[in-house]
């Protein structure tokens, strides 16, 4: 057990090999659900967390110089560059990819771990970061389901005025806050288009949508 945690050949192409396993894991999931960093992106970040790691014990052990940990200490940094990379921000001001940019960060925690000979650490860990990216996603969506507040994108047809639909709203006891006009992307003038976080006490998400759906004037309704 003692010669995997050492820097021998054989510890260096198990750390390697778990890298790109685990990575791959990760990443498949990623992939599976079109998004853009997928299997190869989480491998390459994973093997290149493990290969900064490994560098590093070298130095220390064969040199005697420098900070153990220091270069591992760059790549989470560094690995903020790439997750901004994967979040992006709609004209309709919805923010994608949150998810996708903290699985890339913790697929380098994951190859660190990895990379110093810390196998228990890294195996455990990416079994849990699959298991909330898979089982948990389903339970999210069924929580979002059942709120009472959504987040709405809403197109108005026919130059119906904005007063109509708070009118239609506020009967219907719904309380609108942050409200934004939209004009990106709309090249009808007779279209009034904006963001509106609604909030009912007695209809839950679907009931909401229902609702909207059932007032004159609107051509366009999307969940933020």
């Amino acid at each position: 057990m003692l010669t995997i945690r050492e820097l021998t050949y054989s510890a260096i192409v198990l750390r390697i090999f778990l890298a790109i396993l685990l990575g791959g894991v990760i990443g498949m999931e990623r992939g599976m659900k079109n998004r853009p960093a997928g299997l190869r992106t989480y491998m390459l970040v994973c093997l290149g967390a493990c290969m900064v790691m490994l560098t590093n014990q070298y130095v220390y052990q064969v040199y005697g110089i420098g900070d153990p940990v220091r270069m591992g200490a760059q790549v989470i940094s560094g690995i903020g560059f790439l997750g901004v990379g994967t979040i992006i921000v709609t004209s309709r001001n919805q923010i994608k990819g949150l998810t996708t940019a903290a699985g890339l960060w913790a697929s380098a925690c994951i190859g660190l771990s990895l990379g110093i000979g810390l196998y228990e650490a890294a195996i455990i860990g990416a079994v849990c970061i699959f298991l909330i990216l898979t089982l948990l996603n389903e339970m999210d969506f069924k929580m979002r389901r059942n709120t009472k507040q959504l987040d709405t994108y809403i197109e108005l047809k026919d130059n119906v005025p904005l007063r109509s639909f708070f009118d239609f709203i506020l009967t219907n006891a719904f309380e609108p806050s942050n409200f934004q006009m939209q004009t990106e992307g709309i090249f009808d003038p007779r279209i009034i288009a904006f963001n509106v976080t609604l909030k009912s006490h007695d209809k839950n998400h679907d009931e909401i949508i229902r609702c909207l759906r059932d007032m004159p004037g609107i051509a366009y309704i999307e969940e933020l």
